[in-house]
Formats: structure tokens, C-alpha cells, sequence
């Protein structure tokens, strides 16, 4: 049975299709997925991800539990500053990829994946053997990720905060809307720049509809999950699920920058060896060169009809306007500009690894 996000009915209201996703009744779109990529790309939208996954982990030993269990160096943050990570399992795997934000010295702000929630949180409690103080905030908190390139403009007027000021990956915790202790994060999933707003339940719809107002003059609109994965892919990033799930490890995943070997963590003498031998598959992104959209689970092959592995994700771009795609392939072939093939429907069809990202 699938939750309702808090402010599900407005959705509805608006005209977003619902549909299930990670545990989740999910706006998929509202008008054309098209036209909801392009409002991103070039304007503003705004997309309500209060699906995701919220922790506390706080206590003189927050960054302690934190550094044992994550891949990257969390140790380097400073107030204000959030970072992407990953939990790799024991067996080479990723549990889930998630941010870190650190608040002040021992309070950090965690958010994870919808789909992940109980998974995390599992994991988070088994390994807090020195006794961190942890919270499940998941049910507590909305999020707003307004994104493009007008969206600044439009979020400055929503609060005395200067935002031009807070770098990629950096964030403050503010009035916004007329609400107390808001957090406003310079990240985002789509490449298009903006901010993603954590805002606690009660006052989910009446800063929704502050945004909504400070944007009319710009044309800004809700946008649903469709645009959020072309969005994203366009960008290289990973799909937890997709791209990167409890089998595919970091060095394989292109994800060896957010892998710190300055620490032990989870598996981390396994991952070192990886990082020093090379691994046998990578993830690449690729486009196209024959006609046809790659999809979830279509078979890679090289050019003698040889299986490599798969597509992870893959769509027709909506501002490239041809097939792009992420996939596992051989080592031999992770070289940009290698010639690989997408088995469509019984049909070979020819692709080129290029560097990410696509646009």
C-alpha cells in the first residue's frame, strides 16, 4: 500500500497523474514530460520530492558513525557544506548513494532515498555500536526541489538570505516564506542549478504556494518524476535502483571520486584493492548513432554479438533529440568513443560511449 506525500491533494488539484513510486503515490507529470524537461532546462520548475528520506545523526560520535559507514571523507566538511556519498555493503555493493550535510560540529542532516528508508535506517542503528544520537525525521519533513536557471531569481524573494552566495554542495538554514529554520541547499538532481528546500510538514503548502507566487512571472510550473529522469540522465547521475544497486560497487560505477581510501569504512580494504587492480565493468554513458531509444534492461553487445551487459537507464533526450543511455560494459570498451550495440527489440542497433555529461 503506497503513502501519500503531504501534499498529495494539491497535486491532484493541479492535474498531476499519481503514480506509484518507491513506496510512494508520486506525481509523474503534470502536462507532457517534454515540456516539463524544457521548463527545467531553460526556466523554472518546481518538483515535490518529500518522498526522500531524512536522519538526524548527532552526539559527540555523529561523525565518527558517519565515517565507518560511508565512502566519502565526511570529515572534511565544514558548517554550512553537504557532500555525496554512498553506504557500500560488506560485499561490494552499494546499499544507497545520499548526502551528508553538516549543520555544526556533531549535527549532520542525512538524506537518503525514498525506496531506502528502512534499509538506511537499519543499517545506520546495526553500526552505531559507540552510541551517536539518531533520528528518523522521514515522515516529519517536505522538500522542494526548484530548479533551472531562473530559479534563484525567484526563491531570492522569499528570503533575506543571500543565495548567490551559498557555493554548489553548500547550504543556510533561514527564514524563507515567513517560515523559521528552513533549509535551503544550492543541490539538486537536474544540472539546470537551483535550490532544494527542506521544510517541515506543517508548513509544506503554505510555502509551496509562496514559490508558486514569487515564479508566475517566469512561467514557473510543477514538475512530476518523468522530467526528473530525463532530467538527471541528461547529466549522467545515477538512479538508485537503476544504475547503481546492492551488486554494482563504486569503482565499477564511475562513483571512485566519492570513495576516500583517507579512512576504513564499510568494505573499504575490497574497494581499495578494486581501485588498484581496475575492475572488469564500467558504468558509460552512451548516444546513440542509429535510430532508436534504449531502455531499462535492453542488452549491450559489441560489435561481434557478444553480450556485455545491459542498459541501466535510458531515454531519447529531450534537448539533444536522440537516444542516450547508461549502461554496464566490458572494461575494453568503457574508452569514449567506443562503438558498442543496443539490442532493440531484435534489432543491433549502433551506439558511441561518450564523456558524461550529455549536455
Amino acid at each position: 500500500m503506497e503513502k501519500n506525500i503531504p501534499l498529495h491533494e494539491l497535486h491532484v488539484k493541479l492535474g498531476g497523474k499519481m503514480v506509484p513510486f518507491a513506496g510512494f503515490n508520486m506525481p509523474v507529470r503534470y502536462s507532457s514530460d517534454i515540456e516539463e524537461h524544457l521548463a527545467v532546462r531553460n526556466g523554472v520548475g518546481v518538483f515535490d520530492v518529500s518522498h526522500m528520506g531524512e536522519f538526524k545523526v548527532e552526539g559527540p560520535n555523529a561523525l565518527e558513525l558517519i565515517q565507518r559507514i560511508t565512502s566519502n571523507d565526511a570529515s572534511k566538511l565544514v558548517d554550512g557544506q553537504a557532500q555525496y556519498t554512498c553506504l557500500p555493503n560488506d560485499k561490494g555493493g552499494i546499499i544507497d548513494d545520499l548526502i551528508v550535510y553538516r549543520i555544526k560540529e556533531n549535527d549532520y542532516f542525512i538524506v537518503v532515498n525514498a525506496g531506502n528508508i528502512d534499509k538506511d535506517w537499519n543499517w545506520f542503528v546495526k553500526h552505531n555500536t559507540k552510541g551517536a544520537v539518531l533520528k528518523n525525521l522521514s515522515s516529519e519533513y517536505c522538500l522542494f526541489a526548484v530548479q533551472g536557471p531562473k530559479a534563484v531569481g525567484v526563491l531570492q524573494k522569499l528570503t533575506a538570505t543571500n543565495l548567490s552566495t551559498i557555493k554548489y554542495y553548500h547550504f543556510a538554514i533561514g527564514t524563507f516564506a515567513g517560515v523559521e529554520n528552513v533549509m535551503m541547499s544550492n543541490t539538486g538532481y537536474t544540472g539546470a542549478g537551483g535550490f532544494e528546500i527542506y521544510v517541515k510538514n506543517a508548513d509544506a503548502e503554505k510555502v509551496w504556494l509562496a514559490i508558486f507566487e514569487a515564479g508566475k512571472d517566469v512561467d514557473i510550473k510543477p514538475i512530476g518524476l518523468g522530467a526528473r529522469d530525463t532530467l538527471r540522465l541528461e547529466m549522467g547521475f545515477c538512479l538508485y535502483g537503476n544504475d547503481i544497486d546492492d551488486t554494482t560497487s563504486p569503482m565499477e560505477a564511475g562513483l571512485g571520486w566519492i570513495t576516500k581510501f583517507t579512512k576504513e569504512f564499510t568494505n573499504s580494504a575490497n574497494l581499495k584493492k578494486q581501485k588498484e587492480e581496475g575492475v572488469k565493468r564500467k558504468l558509460v554513458g552512451f548516444k546513440m548513432i542509429d535510430r532508436g531509444i534504449p531502455r531499462h534492461d535492453y542488452v549491450l553487445k559489441d560489435a561481434g554479438g557478444n553480450v556485455m551487459g545491459k542498459v541501466t537507464s535510458g531515454t531519447q533526450s529531450p534537448l539533444l533529440n536522440i537516444g542516450i543511455g547508461l549502461g554496464y560494459v566490458t572494461t575494453e570498451f568503457a574508452k569514449v568513443d567506443s562503438e558498442i550495440f543496443v539490442d532493440v527489440r531484435g534489432r543491433s542497433l549502433k551506439a558511441v560511449v561518450v564523456k558524461l555529461p550529455f549536455v
